[in-house]
């Protein structure tokens, strides 16, 4: 059988998280058009209500595509890229990760 003749290939984790990622463009996007308030904390709810998002599954990753230019915004998030951090805190605002999270 063909299934015997091939060599195994790889490893599949199946308890590997799988997060929502989200680039900072993409949420300046969303405040700019007034779905998102950058003046209450942004976290997976609002990110859903506000369309950005469809689903949760393992918590949301923010990345630092994009430009962010919305002052003291407030990002709750399961995790998020160095240069996000770093872009974020440039414009005034802060990433709430959990204990533990990777930046």
């Amino acid at each position: 059988p063909i299934h015997r003749r091939l060599p195994k290939r790889g490893f599949t984790n199946i308890f590997r998280k799988q997060f929502v990622e989200v680039n900072l463009g993409r949420l300046q996007v969303a405040i700019d058009d007034g779905k998102l308030d950058a003046k209450k904390p942004v976290d997976v709810a609002a990110l859903i209500g506000a369309g950005v998002i469809s689903k949760a599954r393992d918590g949301v990753r923010i990345l630092g595509k994009g430009e962010l230019t919305a002052k003291n915004v407030e990002i709750h998030a399961a995790g998020a890229s160095k240069s996000a951090i770093a872009a974020v805190e440039a414009a005034g605002g802060k990433i709430v990760l959990p204990a533990g999270a990777d930046a």
